[in-house]
């Protein structure tokens, strides 16, 4: 676990000043004459949304009522960082909330220069824009303009998600937190569009591409696992790009359903820490996919079944979940 200096809690503070500093209720966003009529239609979706969340038992708060028209692609940019023969993260320690995979910065030149100084430590590192991320429920979190410029299905999912964390919090471990949020928030995009064929169609597709990439990454993450809880040989480098190359025509061969090819076919390496944190994002969803099946598609008492395992030691184990696969240690 790598330890947080002073001065990057003090960027973290005047970043997240500036973010609510630029944000404006919804409401009047939309009722600007000066707002873009399809600005105005991809906010008209948040409080319905919202709704929909609370009607799943998520707790909503002033979460997504306010929105900062923030430029580019990403509110913060995340670095990840693992130690060689390990593709689980190091982890950074916050406070309040404990040990997380990534480390944020409002500052891509700063999330830079974070990863170079790892790198030069001899860590790999995975440096990924964020759109939106979740305070706890502790601030008002604002829709962001990254938020709306990905799409109408990623605005819903994103809110939905982040509401799972202002619901549903366990200090310490991201891959059930991450997990369970990138789930709850895949279904209930699919939900919340049910009433419009066209949508649910789309939506459908989107997140059918998304599990089937992460199956993939999934597997290679686990067979490199494998790999370096053998003995280490002067082979390793070569077996493990001989994997990640498998890996990247299997990607390459999905068939796809949506409009593009999912993030991880296209955007995100398939180093170690990239692999660290889609372990946190997407190892489990088959799992909780199941579950929820078991449970007759019922969205809102898996919902409260989350909420019960978190207080729980293992809150996998009291999902009835099978033992995730470990990376070695």
């Amino acid at each position: 676990m790598i330890a947080l200096p002073g001065c990057y809690l003090a960027h973290l503070a005047h970043g997240q000043a500036r973010l609510l500093f630029a944000s404006r209720p919804i409401p009047e966003v939309i009722g600007d004459p000066a707002s873009a009529p399809e600005l105005r239609d991809a906010l008209a979706l948040v409080e319905p949304t919202r709704e929909f969340a609370r009607d799943l038992g998520l707790q909503l708060g002033r979460q997504y009522t306010s929105y900062a028209a923030w430029p580019g692609d990403r509110v913060v940019t995340s670095v990840v960082a693992t130690r060689p023969g390990e593709v689980d993260a190091a982890g950074f320690w916050f406070p309040l909330v404990g040990s997380v995979p990534y480390k944020g910065f409002f500052d891509p030149a700063r999330a830079e220069a974070e990863a170079a100084g790892l790198r030069a430590r001899g860590l790999d590192t995975c440096v990924v824009p964020v759109p939106a991320y979740s305070t706890l429920g502790w601030l008002d979190d604002p829709v962001t303009g990254p938020m709306l410029r990905a799409g109408p299905g990623f605005l819903v999912e994103t809110v939905i998600h982040e509401l799972v964390h202002a619901t549903v919090y366990v200090p310490s471990d991201a891959d059930f937190d991450e997990g369970v949020a990138t789930f709850i928030g895949q279904e209930g995009a699919l939900r919340f569009f049910a009433g419009d064929p066209a949508a649910e169609a789309r939506e459908r597709a989107r997140i059918t591409d998304e599990r089937a990439a992460a199956r993939v990454v999934s597997e290679l993450r686990a067979r490199i696992a494998a790999l370096y809880a053998e003995p280490d040989t002067a082979e390793r480098p070569a077996r493990r790009a001989a994997l990640e190359r498998e890996a990247r025509t299997a990607l390459e061969a999905l068939p796809l359903h949506g409009a593009g090819a999912p993030r991880w076919a296209a955007e995100i390496p398939l180093n170690d820490a990239c692999l660290a944190l889609a372990g946190s994002y997407e190892r489990d969803l088959d799992a909780y996919a199941a579950r929820l099946a078991a449970e007759g598609g019922d969205l809102h008492g898996f919902v409260a079944e989350v909420r019960a395992a978190a207080s729980a030691p293992d809150p996998r184990a009291a999902l009835g979940l099978p033992i995730a696969p470990t990376a070695a240690r």
